[in-house]
């Protein structure tokens, strides 16, 4: 095995400790660095496996706080905001739109709904019941796509 510079070493670390897989950090190391390391060899940095266990004092700390800021910041990571979401799906519909691709606009379209009404999130929600315990009454009403697309962007600037 190649001795490695502290910067290439730090960021296996890094990588290891955001949960990128050993053959992810291989390829990102040679983009990155222009060198060349095994699996094995980039496991060998993440004190939780076996094959990191006499990783020196210093790697452990940059591990467990990277590991730590990673877990606890997701505001760090785009995609982890509703409004980040609905912002790209709008621009895939209208995409989908202009290319005639009416089904693929319609999934999104269905998508982003699902988005706004927390479809994707593990909130409870609550049961309410009409008039002596029956169902309650609801009309329904069939939005256009650029009814529903006017609908989104209004919402995600409240956001």
């Amino acid at each position: 095995m190649a001795s490695l510079k502290p910067e290439v070493k730090a960021f296996i670390v890094q990588g290891l400790a955001c949960f990128d897989t050993p053959s992810q950090i291989v390829e990102s190391v040679k983009k990155e660095f222009s060198v060349d390391i095994t699996r094995q060899q980039a496991a060998s940095h993440d004190p939780t496996k076996a094959a990191g266990v006499g990783l020196a004092p210093k790697w452990v700390e940059l591990f467990k706080s990277t590991r730590e800021r990673f877990q606890n910041e997701i505001s760090d990571i785009p995609i982890a905001s509703r409004a980040y979401r609905l912002r790209a799906l709008d621009r895939m519909a209208t995409k989908a739109e202009g290319m005639k691709n009416i089904a693929m606009a319609a999934q999104l379209l269905e998508q982003a709904a699902k988005e706004v009404g927390e479809a994707y999130t593990n909130r409870q929600k609550i049961e309410h019941t009409g008039k002596d315990g029956g169902p309650i009454k609801t009309t329904q009403t069939q939005l256009t796509p650029e009814q529903l697309r006017e609908a989104l962007k209004g919402i995600i600037d409240e956001v």
